[in-house]
């Protein structure tokens, strides 16, 4: 199933948890020996890659409440375990537990962070 949205800008959009967009890398046309792949062979296969748009904000860690500290502000404070992929990163992550969704015409997919499987860092962004 394939969800669009046309929203202005893609910085609007926020991650749940530990959930990351990926733009899929383009699928090779042909072979290294130069032998043209059908459309659509690729799809079959159970692993992908492609880059890192936005990661969610991570796996979030109960707030503890220490009762010696009367001042506190009991407010509930979620705080988070961050996540492993940053922007720009090259992720390969199992294909069967991806989400496709088309925002603004492109193709981009929500993967969950235990998907996926390698990461290569780019370290142009940090």
């Amino acid at each position: 199933m394939l969800l669009s949205f046309s929203a202005e800008e893609l910085e609007n959009v926020a991650l749940v948890g530990d959930k990351v967009l990926i733009k899929p890398r383009t699928e090779q046309e042909k072979t290294k020996s130069g032998l043209l792949l059908p459309a659509g062979l690729q799809s079959n296969e159970p692993i992908y890659a492609g880059y890192v748009v936005k990661a969610g904000p991570g796996y979030p860690i109960p707030a503890l409440n220490d009762a010696d500290e009367p001042w506190r502000n009991k407010q509930d404070e979620v705080k988070y375990l961050p996540l492993q992929p940053r922007v720009g990163d090259l992720a390969v992550y199992l294909q069967n537990s991806t989400w496709e969704i088309e925002f603004n015409g492109e193709k981009y997919l929500i993967v969950p962070h235990t998907a996926i499987l390698l990461l290569v860092q780019n370290n142009d962004f940090r």
